[in-house]
């Protein structure tokens, strides 16, 4: 196991170098020898999760594990270019929910993108271009004629035309990314723009086009964290739920009214504070967590009930460790996380204002 670069993962409260070090052990020591991250050993894997796991291996210069999850992906990529939403234990036979999710299908593309400018490897955009066109092309079939994404195929194939407002999101984050590595390939997908223009204007303007999770801190933060909302307007959203959702020095709730702060919803609310430039609110809010923190693995516990006092679940999670590394990794300036969260350099599709 090679020494993890932690110099940007430094952060005062949040992370030591010794700290951040012990983190990426912690989801090496998860990692499958054919490239899978679970969640934890004797979980299951999700293909979301497993790439927010393989990006933050590349922010801490652990390329050569981070390009093994991705070759994982492609290896075991169904023929219509999805996966599968569960997989026990990262066992590419042994599949536990044999739907598909458009959000999870769309993500291999943020991690692609963030892979490339982590190494600069042609090679490997080369290698990974036909699984994640084959990705874009399946969601891209769920699309509904208001720009909105349907959220997942049933195990028979059935789709749904249900959206979700922060798996749509998600997707506006990797369509952007997929039209990046087109580019850079010099392939253009027109097609792609304007699926991304139309929704961004679904998400901006047409929130009845989504269904009704205003219970859900996702929902209030990831169409800024996705870029679909940016500036002031992005700056306006954060504050209409401010005080809804953050609970002071503890962390933020994953649902209202319940009194449960995860990790993952926190890390992400902080990426996408930062992504608003509001650094100095991401870095209170990932200081608020590290009661999360399990020392002896050096990965945090999924969430806190802070009613009860208790950690619940009790699982300690490769996607929060992950979300974790990658939001300090952007407030440390690291320049492949900045550039995939911050959208720099990311093509924007359609004018949003110009869609029907």
């Amino acid at each position: 196991m090679t020494t993890p670069r932690t110099e940007h993962l430094v952060l005062p409260g949040v992370l030591t170098a010794e700290q951040a070090a012990a983190t990426v052990r912690g989801i090496l020591a998860v990692q499958r020898e054919d490239g899978a991250i679970p969640w934890f050993r004797g979980h299951h894997l999700d293909p979301w999760d497993h790439t927010e796991a393989a990006m933050a291996l590349d922010a801490a210069g652990e390329h050569e594990a981070a390009a093994r999850a991705y070759e994982w992906l492609a290896r075991h990529q169904n023929a219509d270019g999805s996966w599968y939403a569960a997989y026990a234990d990262g066992a590419h036979d042994d599949v536990t929910d044999r739907a598909r999710e458009s959000n999870f299908v769309a993500y291999i593309a943020v991690g692609v993108w963030h892979h490339y400018l982590s190494t600069g490897d042609d090679t490997f955009l080369d290698r990974m271009w036909p699984a994640v066109y084959a990705a874009m092309e399946w969601v891209l079939g769920l699309q509904q004629p208001g720009g909105q994404i349907g959220w997942r195929r049933e195990d028979d194939g059935t789709p749904t035309a249900d959206a979700l407002l922060t798996g749509s999101s998600s997707i506006h984050h990797a369509l952007r990314c997929a039209l990046a590595i087109a580019e850079q390939r010099e392939e253009p997908q027109p097609d792609w723009e304007l699926a991304a223009g139309g929704l961004r204007h679904a998400i901006r303007r047409h929130p009845e086009r989504f269904l009704d999770k205003d219970r859900y801190s996702m929902d209030w933060y990831y169409p800024v964290l996705g870029g679909a909302l940016t500036g002031d307007e992005a700056r306006a959203r954060i504050e209409e739920s401010w005080d809804r959702f953050v609970v002071p020095g503890i962390g933020v709730r994953c649902v209202i009214p319940n009194p449960w702060v995860t990790g993952g919803e926190s890390c992400e609310l902080a990426l996408a504070l930062w992504a608003t430039g509001e650094s100095d609110r991401a870095l209170d809010i990932l200081q608020s967590i590290q009661h999360l923190r399990d020392e002896a693995s050096g990965l945090y516990w999924t969430g806190y009930v802070f009613d009860d006092d208790a950690i619940w679940p009790r699982e300690l999670t490769t996607w929060t460790a992950g979300s974790l590394l990658l939001a300090v990794a952007a407030l440390g300036g690291h320049e492949a996380t900045c550039a995939v969260f911050g959208g720099e350099h990311l093509p924007g599709g359609l004018d949003p204002d110009c869609c029907v």
